[in-house]
């Protein structure tokens, strides 16, 4: 058997590897773009192979596929229904070897999915799929009713969609579960708090890590919203929105069988002009990405500084040792995880700039041209941000222990803890104690109690750092 084969298309022949599902277009693809080694991301592949499947589904309910000039049979129409489920479950991969850097509006990729279905469908059906006659069409029955310009977005959102879905939402939920136990069972541990990395005035661990659980509550808010923005499908658009070659009822259909699937509220879009045209959407989702990112750093940030020591640091906290710090000082332990995560978010930091610049400048009349490297992008952003919160729970937060002693020790030594003598003795008088406590090295208790500053029982009322951590009482 030769180790090629030799397909036609319109533009003449090709030759492409004899066992390869794909065909002529894709190979042409294939030696257009030789450009980054780097393949459009398995989720977008996934999610068009689930596209081309509700797509069949939704032509078979309105007679596009079984009546007319190429009707499939029953034998046909299974065929194509496994072979892009096939496609949708990640089972022919390699047949997408097409770079990322392409055609602007994803041709390349659509018409690889339409020969790769078209192709293993034949198989499956017993036809012999290298003949140049195909019973069942790459572009008649696999991309009926449809153009790149409305499929490809569409399963740009389904891809996106699902990804925020089912891997980021569950790993920023087991982060929150552990940071709400943290902070109950740390409500006791009183510690100094600090605003502008100084002193300031006390609280509890507990109420430290609320607001970190806080943080992922809203960040985890932000991922439906971002579902949201993606909601809105361009199928049914057709070439340029005005749906020409496609039944009115497909786009509808089309959302229809996706939303029962995936469980994700998919709807046609309201204007198919708009939708072709325009990624707006899909910039707007990577925006509260992006804050999700702000919000893992943050934290990541504030963990790594907490544990920071374990002599001369803050060392409030105590991280689990995971692996030697240093190739030269012996001994030495850093915070590895957080740093993970605070590369990552500088990463989808920077895919927000690029989605943005693609929304602003690719959008020309009715397609944006670049919508590869968006959803290349996006996906990369849901995927680094889905892992690095699955190690931050795993690797970091659920082994982090409260160093009780440290934080206590802290809290005493502090100037800020004057602040508690405002009511009693005000402002001025409270920032004089201040300055002359730490030039003389005394707590702010011991100079109060030498100059009798206030009755005893007033001045431990006054002093009382658990009393700090919340408003005055009535």
């Amino acid at each position: 058997m030769s180790e090629y084969r030799v397909e036609r298309d319109t533009m003449g022949e090709v030759r492409l590897p004899h066992d390869a599902y794909y065909g002529a277009q894709t190979q042409r693809a294939v030696e257009n773009f030789p450009v980054s080694g780097s393949r459009i991301a398995p989720e977008l592949i996934h999610a068009i192979g689930l596209f081309k499947w509700a797509a069949a589904q939704a032509n078979a309910q309105l007679g596009r596929l079984t009546k007319g000039r190429a009707p499939l049979g029953e034998k046909e129409l299974a065929a194509l229904y496994q072979a892009a489920r096939e496609v949708a479950d990640g089972k022919l991969d390699a047949e997408f070897p097409i770079d990322v850097y392409q055609t602007g509006s994803g041709t390349s990729s659509n018409m690889n999915a339409n020969e790769v279905i078209s192709n293993r469908a034949l198989e499956l059906a017993g036809y012999d799929r290298f003949s140049q006659e195909k019973p069942i069409h790459p572009n008649d029955h696999v991309n009926c009713g449809q153009s790149t310009n409305d499929s490809f977005p569409t399963a740009i959102h389904v891809a996106v969609a699902v990804a925020i879905k089912e891997r980021l939402i569950p790993a920023l939920e087991k982060c929150l579960a552990i940071l709400k136990r943290q902070s109950a069972e740390w409500q006791d541990v009183l510690k100094i708090g600090r605003t502008h990395l100084a002193d300031a005035t006390p609280l509890t661990l507990g109420q430290e890590f609320g607001g970190f659980a806080r943080q992922f509550e809203l960040a985890i808010e932000r991922c439906h919203l971002a579902i949201e923005q993606v909601c809105e499908l361009p199928c049914g658009g057709t070439a340029v929105g005005s749906g020409i070659n496609c039944d009115p009822k497909f786009g509808s259909t089309v959302a229809a069988i996706l939303e029962k699937e995936t469980g994700i509220a998919f709807r046609e879009a309201a204007d198919h002009f708009e939708a072709n045209a325009q990624r707006d959407g899909l910039v707007a989702a990577h925006s509260l990405l992006k804050a999700v990112a702000t919000t893992l750093s943050n934290v990541a940030n504030n963990i790594r500084w907490l544990g920071s020591g374990p002599r001369c640091g803050y060392y409030e906290i105590i991280l689990k040792d995971l692996q030697p710090g240093s190739s030269i000082m012996p001994g030495k332990v850093n915070p590895v995880v957080c740093e993970s995560v605070m590369q990552l978010a500088a990463k989808v930091v920077g895919n927000d700039t690029t989605l943005g610049l693609s929304g602003v400048s690719g959008g020309q009349f009715q397609l944006n041209i670049l919508m590869p490297v968006m959803a290349d992008a996006a996906l990369e952003s849901v995927r680094i941000l889905a892992g690095g919160a699955d190690v931050f729970a795993d690797k970091c937060l659920q082994d982090i222990q409260a160093n009780r002693e440290k934080c206590a020790s802290a809290v005493e030594q502090s100037l800020s803890i004057v602040t508690g003598l405002n009511p009693y003795i005000g402002y001025e008088k409270a920032a004089a104690l201040a300055k002359e406590a730490f030039k003389t090295g005394k707590t702010i208790r011991q100079l109060c109690e030498e100059k009798e500053i206030l009755p005893p029982d007033q001045l431990a009322e006054g002093l009382d750092p658990m009393r700090m951590t919340k408003p005055l009482q009535s």
